[in-house]
Protein backbone atom coordinates (compact mmCIF):
# COMPACT_ATOMS: atom_id res chain seq x y z
CA UNK A 1 0.00 0.00 0.00
CA UNK A 2 1.22 3.49 -0.88
CA UNK A 3 2.06 5.32 2.34
CA UNK A 4 2.62 8.73 0.64
CA UNK A 5 -0.33 11.04 1.32
CA UNK A 6 -1.62 13.76 -1.00
CA UNK A 7 0.39 16.56 0.69
CA UNK A 8 3.62 14.60 0.21
CA UNK A 9 2.82 14.01 -3.48
CA UNK A 10 2.29 17.70 -4.34
CA UNK A 11 6.00 18.72 -4.32
CA UNK A 12 6.89 15.61 -6.33
CA UNK A 13 4.18 16.34 -8.89
CA UNK A 14 5.28 19.98 -9.05
CA UNK A 15 8.92 19.04 -9.69
CA UNK A 16 7.87 16.44 -12.26
CA UNK A 17 5.82 19.11 -14.09
CA UNK A 18 8.80 21.49 -14.07
CA UNK A 19 11.14 18.77 -15.36
CA UNK A 20 8.72 17.91 -18.17
CA UNK A 21 8.41 21.62 -19.03
CA UNK A 22 12.21 21.99 -19.13
CA UNK A 23 12.57 18.99 -21.44
CA UNK A 24 9.74 20.25 -23.67
CA UNK A 25 11.25 23.76 -23.85
CA UNK A 26 14.62 22.28 -24.81
CA UNK A 27 13.07 20.04 -27.47
CA UNK A 28 11.09 22.96 -28.94
CA UNK A 29 14.21 25.07 -29.52
CA UNK A 30 14.82 25.69 -33.20
CA UNK A 31 17.97 23.92 -34.49
CA UNK A 32 19.48 27.26 -35.59
CA UNK A 33 19.07 28.61 -32.04
CA UNK A 34 21.25 25.80 -30.70
CA UNK A 35 24.24 27.91 -31.79
CA UNK A 36 23.25 30.45 -29.14
CA UNK A 37 25.26 29.69 -26.02
CA UNK A 38 23.42 30.39 -22.76
CA UNK A 39 24.94 29.90 -19.32
CA UNK A 40 22.68 30.33 -16.28
CA UNK A 41 23.88 30.18 -12.70
CA UNK A 42 21.75 30.45 -9.58
CA UNK A 43 23.38 31.80 -6.42
CA UNK A 44 20.70 32.00 -3.72
CA UNK A 45 17.92 34.18 -5.12
CA UNK A 46 20.23 35.84 -7.68
CA UNK A 47 20.45 34.56 -11.27
CA UNK A 48 23.46 35.31 -13.46
CA UNK A 49 23.03 34.99 -17.19
CA UNK A 50 25.67 34.94 -19.94
CA UNK A 51 24.66 34.68 -23.59
CA UNK A 52 26.67 34.49 -26.81
CA UNK A 53 24.61 34.81 -29.99
CA UNK A 54 26.58 34.49 -33.27
CA UNK A 55 25.16 35.80 -36.54
CA UNK A 56 26.10 37.00 -40.00
CA UNK A 57 24.62 40.46 -40.49
CA UNK A 58 25.79 44.04 -40.96
CA UNK A 59 26.89 45.68 -37.70
CA UNK A 60 24.57 48.74 -38.15
CA UNK A 61 21.52 46.47 -38.48
CA UNK A 62 22.50 44.52 -35.36
CA UNK A 63 22.72 47.81 -33.46
CA UNK A 64 19.45 49.07 -34.98
CA UNK A 65 17.50 46.01 -33.82
CA UNK A 66 19.08 45.84 -30.36
CA UNK A 67 18.13 49.49 -29.73
CA UNK A 68 14.70 49.49 -31.42
CA UNK A 69 12.83 49.72 -28.11
CA UNK A 70 9.72 51.37 -29.58
CA UNK A 71 9.11 48.35 -31.85
CA UNK A 72 10.52 45.51 -29.73
CA UNK A 73 7.09 44.11 -28.83
CA UNK A 74 6.58 43.37 -32.54
CA UNK A 75 9.42 40.85 -32.72
CA UNK A 76 9.92 39.58 -29.14
CA UNK A 77 7.07 37.27 -28.18
CA UNK A 78 7.42 37.79 -24.42
CA UNK A 79 6.78 41.55 -24.71
CA UNK A 80 3.30 43.10 -24.75
CA UNK A 81 4.58 46.68 -24.75
CA UNK A 82 7.90 48.48 -25.16
CA UNK A 83 8.13 52.28 -25.28
CA UNK A 84 10.83 54.90 -24.94
CA UNK A 85 9.59 57.27 -22.22
CA UNK A 86 12.50 59.67 -22.28
CA UNK A 87 15.65 60.22 -24.32
CA UNK A 88 18.55 62.45 -23.25
CA UNK A 89 21.61 62.08 -25.46
CA UNK A 90 22.56 58.39 -25.16
CA UNK A 91 20.49 57.67 -22.04
CA UNK A 92 16.97 56.31 -22.36
CA UNK A 93 14.18 55.43 -19.99
CA UNK A 94 12.24 52.50 -21.47
CA UNK A 95 9.01 50.97 -20.22
CA UNK A 96 8.52 47.27 -20.96
CA UNK A 97 5.65 45.01 -20.04
CA UNK A 98 5.22 41.33 -20.77
CA UNK A 99 5.43 37.76 -19.54
CA UNK A 100 8.35 35.52 -18.70
CA UNK A 101 7.61 31.83 -19.04
CA UNK A 102 8.88 29.26 -16.55
CA UNK A 103 7.62 26.06 -18.15
CA UNK A 104 3.93 25.79 -17.28
CA UNK A 105 4.11 28.94 -15.14
CA UNK A 106 3.98 32.56 -16.23
CA UNK A 107 5.54 35.53 -14.49
CA UNK A 108 4.20 38.94 -15.49
CA UNK A 109 6.63 41.85 -15.51
CA UNK A 110 6.17 45.58 -15.81
CA UNK A 111 9.30 47.67 -15.44
CA UNK A 112 11.17 50.80 -16.41
CA UNK A 113 14.79 50.45 -17.47
CA UNK A 114 17.53 53.03 -17.57
CA UNK A 115 19.49 52.28 -20.72
CA UNK A 116 22.83 53.82 -21.59
CA UNK A 117 23.91 53.46 -25.20
CA UNK A 118 27.62 53.40 -26.04
CA UNK A 119 27.39 53.65 -29.85
CA UNK A 120 27.82 51.33 -31.60
CA UNK A 121 29.21 48.62 -29.37
CA UNK A 122 27.51 48.44 -25.99
CA UNK A 123 24.14 48.77 -24.25
CA UNK A 124 23.98 49.04 -20.44
CA UNK A 125 20.57 48.34 -18.96
CA UNK A 126 19.34 48.53 -15.37
CA UNK A 127 15.80 48.14 -14.05
CA UNK A 128 14.93 51.22 -11.99
CA UNK A 129 11.27 50.44 -11.23
CA UNK A 130 9.43 47.17 -11.45
CA UNK A 131 9.13 43.60 -10.32
CA UNK A 132 12.80 42.73 -9.88
CA UNK A 133 16.33 44.03 -9.56
CA UNK A 134 18.39 43.55 -12.69
CA UNK A 135 21.31 44.92 -14.67
CA UNK A 136 22.67 43.74 -18.02
CA UNK A 137 25.39 44.69 -20.47
CA UNK A 138 24.98 43.79 -24.13
CA UNK A 139 27.97 44.11 -26.45
CA UNK A 140 28.44 43.64 -30.18
CA UNK A 141 31.82 42.08 -30.90
CA UNK A 142 33.55 40.64 -33.92
CA UNK A 143 35.04 37.17 -33.61
CA UNK A 144 36.92 36.34 -36.80
CA UNK A 145 34.54 37.05 -39.65
CA UNK A 146 31.41 36.73 -37.52
CA UNK A 147 29.54 39.17 -35.31
CA UNK A 148 28.47 38.05 -31.84
CA UNK A 149 25.92 39.60 -29.51
CA UNK A 150 27.33 39.02 -26.04
CA UNK A 151 25.00 39.64 -23.10
CA UNK A 152 25.79 39.28 -19.42
CA UNK A 153 23.88 40.30 -16.36
CA UNK A 154 22.38 39.53 -13.01
CA UNK A 155 18.84 39.68 -11.78
CA UNK A 156 16.79 38.72 -8.75
CA UNK A 157 13.26 37.57 -9.65
CA UNK A 158 10.43 38.09 -7.20
CA UNK A 159 9.46 34.41 -7.39
CA UNK A 160 11.29 31.34 -6.14
CA UNK A 161 13.36 29.62 -8.82
CA UNK A 162 14.04 25.91 -8.19
CA UNK A 163 17.79 25.17 -8.24
CA UNK A 164 18.17 22.69 -11.13
CA UNK A 165 15.03 22.91 -13.24
CA UNK A 166 14.68 26.70 -12.92
CA UNK A 167 18.00 27.51 -14.65
CA UNK A 168 17.14 25.04 -17.45
CA UNK A 169 13.84 26.86 -18.06
CA UNK A 170 15.56 30.27 -17.94
CA UNK A 171 18.15 28.99 -20.43
CA UNK A 172 15.43 27.86 -22.84
CA UNK A 173 13.62 31.19 -22.57
CA UNK A 174 16.83 33.22 -23.10
CA UNK A 175 17.75 31.11 -26.13
CA UNK A 176 14.27 31.67 -27.57
CA UNK A 177 14.43 35.44 -26.99
CA UNK A 178 17.86 35.78 -28.60
CA UNK A 179 16.69 33.52 -31.43
CA UNK A 180 13.85 35.99 -32.05
CA UNK A 181 16.28 38.93 -31.92
CA UNK A 182 18.55 37.18 -34.40
CA UNK A 183 15.60 36.36 -36.70
CA UNK A 184 14.60 40.05 -36.77
CA UNK A 185 18.19 41.11 -37.49
CA UNK A 186 18.44 38.61 -40.35
CA UNK A 187 15.02 39.65 -41.70
CA UNK A 188 16.11 43.30 -41.82
CA UNK A 189 19.51 42.38 -43.23
CA UNK A 190 17.84 40.46 -46.06
CA UNK A 191 15.89 43.61 -47.00
CA UNK A 192 19.01 45.78 -46.86
CA UNK A 193 21.55 46.25 -49.64
CA UNK A 194 24.13 47.81 -47.28
CA UNK A 195 27.63 46.41 -46.81
CA UNK A 196 28.35 44.01 -43.98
Amino acid sequence: MDSMNLEQRKPTAFLAALLLAAMTARAATAPLDEEIVVHVQKDGPEISLDIDCPLDAPWPIVWEVLTDYDHMARFLSNLEASDVLERADNVLRVHQKGKAYMGPFTMNFDNVRRIELVPYDEIRSRIITGDMKASFVTRIVRVGEQIHIVNSGRYTPDVWVPPIIGPALIEAQARRQFGELRAEILRRAAKSDGPA
